[in-house]
């Protein structure tokens, strides 16, 4: 599946994550250790995409997305070392649905919405009709590519998510469930997702089956270090938020409960120099 990171905090260069880490995600595109198909193997490459997006002055989003692998676009490189971002998020693609295409590539956009996902949808293809139909039309425009991660992304908006980020996803995938009985098809989903306002950034973990992909978080001031010993310490107050950890020791990071929903606020953690993680009521 998908691999992917998120940060907030004090502006850093998002090559400090993103490219410059021995097991940077650009490496994890091709030798990932933590990504598994549903029959268990590992799936170590992940070179259908790659997508950036980032916060700094202005309340919208910068994005940046490409149908390339990530190892073979040296434009990534060149704008990583050069932006500075309070918020940013970057992700590589394995694709489960919808073909290689730019308009694919995660994370999606919507005014100063970004989304990105790793997972799936089991029967999409069956349900998409229904799903596309819930859609908002203020949201439906914004449909551009064909992959179950934009649909959902779009239901979310349609179900509250910009006044409610958790309690949007909790009634997003109780639809999900609800369609999926009312087809006599099997529910079957995964997300381990990010999700940002320019303001916070949000995290989830859920799966409706015993499987479920990997995320953590660390605020650890020695977690940069860790990464690359040639960087200075970890910006307080900071926090960032991946699919699999971006070194060999995991001291530093934190597993994120299966069925949760995190909230990181810029300027601070929310209680102290915790995340504040709540449940997901399904």
């Amino acid at each position: 599946m998908c691999r992917w990171i998120a940060y907030i905090g004090k502006p850093i260069f998002i090559d400090t994550l993103v490219t410059t880490p021995s097991y940077s995600l650009v490496e994890q595109s091709l030798n990932s250790r933590a990504s598994f198909k549903p029959d268990g193997s590992v799936l170590s490459t992940n070179g259908d995409g790659f997508g950036l997006g980032w916060y700094m002055h202005k309340d919208e989003a910068g994005v940046f997305k490409t149908a390339e692998p990530a190892w073979a676009n040296d434009n990534i490189n060149e704008i990583c070392s050069q932006v500075q971002a309070r918020i940013f998020m970057a992700h590589i693609r394995a694709a489960s649905t919808g073909s290689i295409q730019r308009s694919n590539s995660h994370p999606f956009k919507y005014k100063n919405w970004i989304f990105q996902h790793n997972g799936y949808l089991t029967n999409f293809d069956i349900m998409r009709q229904e799903l596309q139909g819930a859609i908002a039309s203020e949201y439906f425009l914004q449909l551009k590519g064909t992959t179950d991660s934009e649909t959902l992304f779009l239901l979310a908006l349609t179900n509250g998510m910009q006044e409610n980020p958790k309690l949007a996803w909790e009634k997003t995938i109780r639809q999900l469930r609800d369609l999926c009985v009312a087809k006599n098809i099997t529910f079957d989903l995964i997300m381990s997702c990010s999700i940002s306002d320019g303001k916070s950034l949000y995290s989830f973990r859920y799966s409706s089956t015993q499987r479920i992909h990997s995320q953590y978080y660390s605020t650890h001031a020695d977690c940069m270090k860790a990464i690359n010993e040639n960087s200075d310490d970890f910006p307080k107050n900071s926090v960032v938020v991946v699919s699999e950890p971006l070194d060999q020791s995991m001291e530093h990071w934190i597993e994120m409960p299966a069925g949760s929903f995190a909230t990181f606020q810029e300027g601070g953690l929310l209680r102290g120099s915790k995340a504040h993680i709540e449940m997901l009521d399904i």
